[in-house]
């Protein structure tokens, strides 16, 4: 949590992004095939929220 109070903003809207494509192309690469790591999309989901608050705390300052 400390490295997302000391990024910038674009930084954090950058990794927000990758975050949100690693998401999708995980979703999608579930459906044909076993996948060994089932937690790796829980924890996406969480980074996502991470930053999103780090993002909604900011700009309510």
């Amino acid at each position: 949590m400390a490295e997302k109070t000391k990024k910038s903003d674009k930084d954090l809207m950058k990794n927000l992004s990758d975050k949100r494509e690693s998401l999708r192309n995980f979703r999608f690469g579930i459906t044909g095939t076993k996948t060994r790591n089932v937690k790796e999309g829980k924890n996406l989901r969480k980074e996502i929220a991470r930053t999103l608050t780090e993002l909604s705390s900011r700009k309510n300052k």
